[in-house]
């Protein structure tokens, strides 16, 4: 019976951690996809590698490496390796609550250092990778600054009014800020990504309660074996 409880759970877990893995493997494909097209990350001049994509590049690599632990320990009945994987998840389940408890109670606190530190990339306009990244946020989200077109002072980019006026004048201005807009899109898709953080808490759960069982299985057996 024991023998029996054990293949069920290595099945589970394998078949849990090839999922978790090909989702690894879904998540970094779409960073460096991402990363090909643009470069938000220079928008934060404390932060210029944190993006989006560089975020998920991270993420999918993480997820892969864990599942691939998984994987192996399930295969290999290996308890060294079970003890790891569930510890890797528990340790990421705990950055991720930490991580939104920070944003939950330091909310305003953390909005204000992202909108200072990207006017304060605003002043490095004789970045190339700054500049590109300014355009294209400003073109595809049609806005204009941080906060509006006086962020920019004097040097207003053409990238501030739409693509078929020329010349661009202030009257042309997009009057929205790119910070605003970004905000308003988080807001908008706040309900889909709450979803997708339970349900990615839950599947972490779900692994970590697969791992702890099956190495709590093999232990018994090695119990009954030794007597």
């Amino acid at each position: 019976m024991a023998q029996e409880c054990l293949k069920i759970l290595k099945c589970m877990l394998f078949v849990f951690n090839l999922i978790f893995w090909i989702c690894g493997c879904v998540i970094l494909g779409l960073g460096i996809y991402l990363l090909t097209l643009n470069n938000y990350g220079a928008l934060l001049s404390s932060l210029p590698s944190l993006s989006i994509a560089n975020v998920l590049i991270v993420v999918g690599t993480v997820t892969m490496v864990v599942a691939f632990l998984g994987c192996m320990g399930a295969i290999k009945e290996n308890k060294c390796l079970l003890l790891s994987f569930f510890t890797l998840l528990l340790l990421i389940l705990l950055i991720e609550v930490t991580a939104a408890i920070i944003l939950f109670f330091y909310e305003k606190q953390v909005t204000n250092y992202i909108k200072s530190d990207m006017k304060q990339a605003l002043k490095h306009q004789n970045d190339t990778g700054i500049m590109e990244a300014w355009n294209r946020i400003q073109t595809q989200l049609h806005c204009c600054g941080v906060s509006n077109d006086t962020d920019w002072g004097d040097a207003v980019p053409n990238t501030c009014c739409p693509p078929d006026v020329n010349p661009c004048t202030s009257k042309h201005y997009f009057t929205k800020g790119c910070f605003g807009q970004v905000q308003m899109w988080f807001e908008s898709n706040f309900l889909l990504l709450g979803i997708a953080v339970i349900c990615v808490s839950i599947i972490q759960v779900l692994g970590m309660s697969f791992a702890m069982t099956m190495y709590c299985q093999i232990c018994n057996n090695y119990k009954s074996y030794d007597n």
